[in-house]
């Protein structure tokens, strides 16, 4: 099955050159207020270099943001030619991979970890059971990094995003409570939890639609 749908890696590919934008703007972003947002992007990247060594399949790389912070042996997959371009000079010394998420093409057990940030919120609900079937599959750990609800946002929405060259796309996303996230993984430990991102780690793996 496809993870994600097609108007979304269109969305994300042609993305690929103002990403990193979000994430360096400062703390406001389209007329859009963000109080903070500097120095809690600081703090979500401190809480992934504090993470342990191993070996990690970065899985929705993007332009490798959040990749390049991460401790160990790094694998970075996206679907995207676009964004791996961008991520290819920022990881001399990962292995960047071009590839779904669902069926990852690697073998059983052959991470300690997956790492995913922004990736998992925009999955439907059978997306997501296909997603974590394959990730027990590949790892025995794996680190969520999202964006927390907040007051005046919903949960889960469709949103309507333009890109810089005109184009309009139909967006899936969630956002969540930190708790509520590492509830949904199984249980696992809360490593940031603010105003903007959340970040859980989890070892069980499993989610409430997954049994």
């Amino acid at each position: 099955m496809p993870v994600v749908n097609e108007e979304m890696r269109a969305y994300y590919d042609r993305r690929a050159p103002e990403y990193d934008e979000w994430w360096l703007a400062p703390d406001r972003w389209k007329g859009q207020e963000r109080p903070g947002w500097t120095e809690e992007v600081a703090e979500l990247l401190r809480a992934i270099e504090g993470l342990a060594p191993a070996r990690t399949l970065d899985v929705a790389c993007g332009t490798a943001f959040l990749t390049g912070h991460l401790p160990g042996e790094i694998t970075a997959l996206d679907q995207s030619a676009a964004m791996l371009e961008v991520a290819r000079p920022r990881l001399p010394h990962a292995r960047l991979v071009q590839g779904d998420a669902v069926p990852l093409p690697f073998s059983d057990g052959e991470f300690d970890r997956v790492f995913t940030g922004h990736f998992y919120g925009h999955l439907l609900e059978d997306e997501r059971r296909a997603f974590l079937r394959e990730v027990r599959r590949v790892a025995r750990e794996l680190v969520v990094v999202d964006s927390a609800l907040r007051e005046g946002i919903e949960a889960e929405v469709w949103q309507e995003r333009e890109t810089t060259d005109g184009a309009r796309h139909r967006v899936y996303k969630r956002y969540f409570a930190s708790d509520e996230l590492a509830e949904e993984l199984g249980g696992g430990g809360v490593l940031h939890g603010g105003r903007w991102f959340v970040a859980v780690a989890s070892r069980s793996l499993h989610s409430p639609t997954d049994r």
